[in-house]
């Protein structure tokens, strides 16, 4: 593995997709774990969906109403949380635009390639019951 892949730049570069409606990621995939860096634009959702992997969240500008297991959370930005694997979560944003550092444990493979949609995530009618 080369230098260039091993260092990377919070504004720029990484696998582009598109994971709803003014909600786009820039995802860098390592072997056991992968960051995304999420912007969401103003009075944008992040559809309820659940994965398999471990999931942790840093809110690095704005804020934004993360709902996780059903609760909504007023998260501004400094502030991070976890969510378990197959727990239902997503989110929306209020009047301005929220970036957020997603990390994944394992990754999630359907993000190692540009896309759209969350890939294999349940989402809200699907997602498992807790």
């Amino acid at each position: 593995m080369s230098d260039e892949s091993c260092f990377h730049n919070l504004r720029e570069g990484g696998i582009e997709r598109e994971l709803a409606p003014g909600v786009r990621a820039r995802v860098f995939p390592g072997v056991h774990a992968m960051l995304s860096v999420v912007t969401l634009e103003p009075h944008s959702t992040s559809p309820v969906h659940a994965h398999p992997q471990e999931q942790w969240g840093v809110c690095l500008e704005g804020e934004w109403i993360r709902i996780q297991d059903g609760v909504e959370h007023h998260v501004k930005a400094g502030e991070f949380w976890q969510t378990p694997p197959n727990v239902p979560h997503g989110g929306r944003t209020l009047e301005a635009r929220c970036v957020v550092l997603d990390i994944f444990a394992p990754p999630r493979e359907e993000y190692r390639r540009a896309g759209k949609g969350l890939g294999a995530a349940a989402v809200a009618s699907d997602a498992p019951a807790t």
